[in-house]
């Protein structure tokens, strides 16, 4: 099977796609706009990469940035010369594009978020894009439910659920001894307004003031542009010495934090898949997080965590006071985050159902 995958090489999603379906024995091309120079793929012996030095930002189409279509007749060279079974594009909008415009089927296009809750209304010519790609596609997948609701305002097209779980072999419960005084309250985010560490930040202080006599630590994974003004405000409430800005931590680091926590918290304003809650309830971290969409298809409230209204920094104050009144609740939240994950996100399962549907279109595609 040979598939010819249209997606951002730069992105940890692409990375984890592309790895596992070339482990499983299938032969990826994988063409990308961006460049990605860290060295990643050389590691897989049926895998091939191609990435212009065309730079932009993907998911902010304007007219100017139409020029990265130059690229389109590349890509068809590429096509003849690897001759795929299947095109796949990753993010409807751009990468989208370019699959529509070679005219090539059977053409599979994975909305990813912003593509279709952003995207479509910068304006009308951007609707008519997304409305455009999204038909010349043989099969539209989408990794929640949520999403594909969505892009049903785009498509009447079926819609196939293809969630982006993560490795329960990774993640998952480490043998960790914690000080029995110490708290650890975590999130992972980009440091983007967007994903509101701000309302995080004002949210510790309110715990941190009803809890003199514990010890409280809020741990910040990530980077991103807004992180200065999150350390000044940690300034200005005189908790900066409480709050760590731990950076980026490498995917597969990250199940010690998320084993340190005693709780994990995200409060984004939007969501298309709460992945990072996923990966926290995978290691029996119970979670905290805002009522987004996306989060609210992969937790359940008082049971796998707690769910609180965007924004909200009573609410949020109060739902880490639960955990840490009553510290029960990390250990049976934790056990039924982690069924929820084996149930519905083990990534083995969610990678199999993807070669699944692969197969499922190279023999419908040979019918006729």
């Amino acid at each position: 099977m040979k598939i010819l995958i249209l997606s951002d090489p730069s992105s940890i999603h692409t990375k984890r796609w592309v790895s596992y379906l070339s482990e499983k024995g299938i032969e990826i091309f994988l063409f990308g706009i961006n460049q990605s120079d860290d060295g990643f793929y050389s590691q897989y012996k049926n895998l091939q990469v191609y990435a212009s030095d065309y730079t932009s930002n993907l998911g902010r189409l304007s007219l100017k940035k139409l020029k990265y279509l130059n690229v389109l007749n590349i890509l068809k060279k590429k096509i003849k010369e690897f001759m795929p079974d299947i095109i796949h594009a990753h993010y409807a909008s751009s990468y989208g594009l370019l699959g529509a415009l070679t005219g090539f089927h059977p053409y599979i296009i994975s909305v990813w978020g912003s593509d279709v809750y952003d995207f479509p209304n910068i304006s009308y010519l951007h609707k008519s894009i997304i409305r455009y790609n999204l038909s010349k596609a043989d099969y539209l997948l989408s990794t929640s439910n949520i999403m594909a609701k969505e892009t049903k305002k785009y498509s009447n097209k079926p819609i196939e659920i293809t969630p982006f779980g993560v490795d329960i072999n990774l993640f998952k419960k480490l043998d960790t001894v914690k000080p029995e005084n110490e708290f650890i309250i975590g999130t992972v985010k980009s440091l983007a307004s967007i994903y509101r560490i701000d309302i995080l930040i004002k949210s510790f202080k309110l715990v941190l003031d009803k809890n003199p006599n514990l010890n409280l630590k809020l741990q910040i994974i990530g980077i991103g542009p807004d992180k200065e003004k999150l350390q000044l405000l940690t300034c200005n409430l005189q908790i900066e010495k409480y709050v760590h800005f731990i950076g980026k931590v490498e995917n597969n680091h990250l199940p010690s934090y998320y084993n340190n926590f005693s709780t994990f918290v995200a409060l984004s304003d939007a969501e298309s898949f709460g992945v990072v809650a996923v990966e926290s309830m995978a290691c029996e971290c119970p979670v905290i997080v805002s009522d987004a969409d996306g989060f609210k298809e992969v937790v359940v409230d008082n049971e796998t965590g707690f769910i609180v209204p965007k924004r909200n920094i009573e609410a949020t104050a109060l739902a880490i006071q639960k955990i840490i009144d009553d510290s029960s609740l990390r250990e049976k939240m934790g056990k039924k985050g982690r069924e929820r994950v084996e149930c519905l996100y083990n990534w083995d399962d969610n990678v199999q159902k993807m070669i699944d549907i692969y197969h499922s279109v190279i023999s419908k595609s040979a019918r006729f």
